[in-house]
């Protein structure tokens, strides 16, 4: 095969647009050159097993890499505690516990499954927001969509709307939550199964030929 042909897309002139195309989606399949796989900290095998995940932020590409996650849940406690002032892994805006998988029957013996961090993808045309009665899903100057609390009134058209159901409603306050993309649960992860790469890193790496 020629050099040409192993180039994939991860290697060519990257922008915010075009990975919105691949935003939410495994990257496995792709050939990634070294400098994107540095970018990402994984390795070609895991984006080969679909374990390496990107969502396309304001501020930069969000990496989740399933083999790096032990389900320790600091990223949800990170996440209620800026965002509520609360201890919650309920209502934290990226959700780990109900992504346990396990393999076999004999998988929590033999510690052979694996958690999921996911996440709002901060779709462009949003479905929780077209759903949502009282136009409270917004998006901001940046383009985060965001749920206006004032206009909340804790229906959950949002939630069953999503298709991965992201937001959640508080039942003590009665109002929707969802990822505002502060990078509360990217600070607080141990492991760097969560990472927030800038755009301008990325581009620079895409623009590589191997």
């Amino acid at each position: 095969m020629s050099d040409e042909k192993k180039v994939g897309l991860l290697e060519r002139q990257m922008t915010r647009r075009q990975f919105l195309k691949i935003s939410g989606k495994s990257i496995a399949g792709l050939t990634v050159s070294a400098t994107m796989l540095s970018l990402f900290g994984c390795t070609q095998q895991q984006v080969d097993q679909g374990e390496v995940m990107t969502w396309a932020m304001p501020q930069g590409l969000l990496v989740v890499n399933a083999a790096k996650c032990t389900g320790c849940q600091r990223c949800e406690i990170n996440c209620t505690l800026t965002n509520d002032r609360v201890c919650s892994t309920y209502i934290s805006r990226v959700k780990i516990g109900r992504n346990l998988h396990i393999h076999g029957k004999d998988g929590l013996l033999n510690r052979n499954f694996v958690y999921f961090p996911d996440t709002c993808r901060q779709c462009k045309e949003p479905a929780c927001g077209s759903a949502c009665p009282q136009k409270a899903i917004y998006a901001d100057e940046k383009g985060v969509k965001k749920v206006d609390p004032e206009k909340c009134v804790g229906c959950g058209a949002c939630v069953e709307a999503c298709p991965w159901h992201m937001p959640t409603v508080n039942p003590e306050t009665g109002k929707s939550g969802k990822c505002i993309a502060c990078g509360a649960c990217v600070a607080g992860c141990p492991t760097g199964a969560l990472q927030i790469v800038p755009w301008d890193d990325v581009t620079a790496a895409a623009q590589e030929i191997v």
